[in-house]
């Protein structure tokens, strides 16, 4: 009797927050609209059913051709270009947190049913592409019993692996396929619950620094701020001693990092709070201040309150800095890299988000990997498709994840629905301007 009356309080909850669903649409860029805050006993939870692509691809802009380059892969998460070209990607997935409340429950179970059921890998695989045709015709294991990695980067002879619970390096030569020995541990890194368990990873321009992403314990400090030590925060951590400082805090899940070229800046993707809307809080990207304080879980976009959290910290949120950019509400950007000019106008300047998708919201968002185009060295302009169709008919084919820029002019796109690295490439080379 219990279970069947929470279920017809969910189904009304589910049914108010629809009818909610007409919100102020999407607002991107740095000042985007603010729609009232909308909050009920449940928020609305919805996430398409899986389906196969059943012969389809993904679709791509005019002048771009989409392949799959490996498949039947255990959960591919991020990629990285190695100096060869060869792909490095990193596969696996972590155990969720335990539930706190009934509603916790009930969203990890909507959340499972956009999941694949492949078991994920703990690897990294390598895919080598021997001719150069754009054709992956050689594939294998590069180094195996790792722990849910996900961030990665090459720094001088060395791959560095983000786990979900420590940064490791193993030791890289060019062409080398399979790793000399087991990784040489840099240093730990927070993973007590791991409600948020990926951990983003960009290096430095001059390879210094590494930059890892290390998500918050809960939505808004449920589990008590006790348990956000050193969570929704960026560390900053040497690569020689495995040193470790708070580069930048108040993010409640930083999921994708990046370096801006010749500007050396560090940028972030960020997953904001849910239950206070459809169209609340806005996730983005932003570049990283050193030092600065971005609002969780006191404030949102700037010195917004946000009224569940008690007791305030009116001194935290007049220290709030407003990101820079929204790419609208509940989108959940798990990967974030920078064009190159190979890739041609009007892709050459700016950025690819891979957004994961929604699954708190009835109208679903996301589900693509868009372009926000930049002119110097700023976002300038609303976001577009670049790689789109991951949701047909009302059911999910895919969900981008990862997403890196090989200079010579491709994208790859890592997909943790269908078990697919894609790669987007022109179908002809852009024009060389005159010098």
């Amino acid at each position: 009797m219990i279970g069947r009356s929470l279920v017809s309080i969910v189904a009304l909850s589910f049914t108010l927050a629809a009818c909610s669903e007409e919100a102020p649409p999407e607002r991107f860029g740095a000042n985007p609209e603010l729609p009232e805050i909308e909050r009920g006993l449940f928020p609305n939870m919805e996430i398409a059913d899986p389906a196969g692509w059943d012969g389809d691809l993904p679709t791509v802009p005019e002048g771009f051709k989409i392949e799959a380059i490996a498949t039947d892969l255990k959960i591919p998460r991020q990629t990285l270009v190695l100096p060869n070209g060869d792909i490095l990607v990193a596969e696996g997935k972590a155990d969720a947190a335990p539930p706190l409340r009934p509603k916790d429950f009930i969203a990890g179970r909507i959340k499972k049913k956009g999941t694949t059921s492949v078991k994920g890998g703990d690897r990294l695989t390598i895919l080598r592409d021997a001719d150069g045709d754009g054709r992956y015709e050689a594939r294998g294991v590069f180094a195996d019993k790792l722990n849910a990695p996900y961030g990665l980067a090459y720094v001088d002879g060395a791959i560095y692996v983000a786990n979900q619970d420590s940064l490791v390096r193993f030791a890289y030569q060019p062409g080398q396929a399979t790793a000399s020995g087991p990784p040489t541990l840099v240093t730990k890194l927070p993973s007590e619950i791991n409600h948020h368990w990926t951990k983003a990873m960009t290096a430095s321009a001059d390879g210094r620094y590494l930059f890892v992403g290390i998500g918050s314990n809960s939505n808004i400090g449920e589990r008590g701020m006790m348990a956000e030590q050193d969570r929704a925060v960026i560390w900053q951590i040497d690569t020689q001693t495995g040193m470790h400082k708070v580069y930048a805090s108040g993010l409640r899940n930083p999921s994708a990092l990046a370096t801006q070229p010749f500007t050396g800046t560090i940028w972030a993707a960020v997953n904001e709070r849910d239950e206070l809307g459809p169209n609340l809080v806005p996730d983005y990207i932003t570049s990283v201040r050193p030092g600065a304080f971005y609002g969780w879980p006191y404030a949102y976009w700037g010195q917004n309150v946000d009224p569940r959290i008690k007791p305030a910290r009116p001194d935290l949120v007049a220290a709030t800095v407003k990101p820079d950019y929204s790419i609208g509400s509940h989108r959940a950007p798990l990967g974030l890299a920078f064009s190159v000019p190979a890739l041609g106008a009007p892709f050459a300047e700016g950025v690819f988000v891979g957004e994961h998708g929604s699954w708190n919201r009835s109208d679903p968002v996301g589900y693509r990997v868009s372009f926000i185009p930049f002119r110097g060295g700023r976002p300038a302009g609303d976001p577009v498709d670049f790689v789109a169709a991951f949701m047909k008919e009302g059911k999910t084919r895919g969900r981008p994840v990862g997403v890196t820029v090989d200079p010579r002019g491709a994208v790859i796109v890592a997909d943790d629905l269908s078990n697919t690295v894609w790669r987007i490439s022109r179908v002809q080379a852009p024009a060389t301007p005159a010098a």
